[in-house]
Parts: structure tokens; C-alpha cells; sequence
């Protein structure tokens, strides 16, 4: 397996852990795992050269931190 296969599924559990946590009320923690699923996610469309990818986990961020510091 790639190394960028296993960022890729690693980053993909980390955003279901987020979502978990999200269900189940768990703050900061989701906010966290989704930083983190989010970060590796931008690396994997950097490796892969994905401006698509890139952008997306980019506004994702965005978003979660600013509902993350106006809470």
C-alpha cells in the first residue's frame, strides 16, 4: 500500500471519528478530529496534485474554525 493510500484512510476515519463525535455532543473533541482529518485530507490532495480536493478541505476548514471561535 502507497504511503499516500494510508494517509488517505487514516484521514478518512478521523473525519467519521469527527462525525461520531459530533453525533454524540462531544466538544472540542470533533472539532479537533476534524482539523486533523481535514489537514490530512489537503496533504493527499497535495500529493496527488488535486486542486479539487485542496480547495474543498480548505473551505472546510475554514468553516469549522469559524464556528469553532464564534461558539
Amino acid at each position: 500500500m502507497r504511503t499516500v493510500d494510508i494517509i488517505k484512510w487514516v484521514a478518512t476515519a478521523i473525519q467519521l471519528i469527527g462525525y461520531g463525535l459530533t453525533g454524540l455532543n462531544i466538544v472540542p473533541w470533533n472539532v479537533f478530529a476534524f482539523f486533523i482529518g481535514i489537514l490530512l485530507w489537503f496533504l493527499v490532495g497535495y500529493l496527488w496534485k488535486d486542486k479539487a480536493i485542496m480547495v474543498v478541505h480548505v473551505g472546510a476548514f475554514v468553516a469549522i474554525l469559524a464556528g469553532y471561535l464564534s461558539s
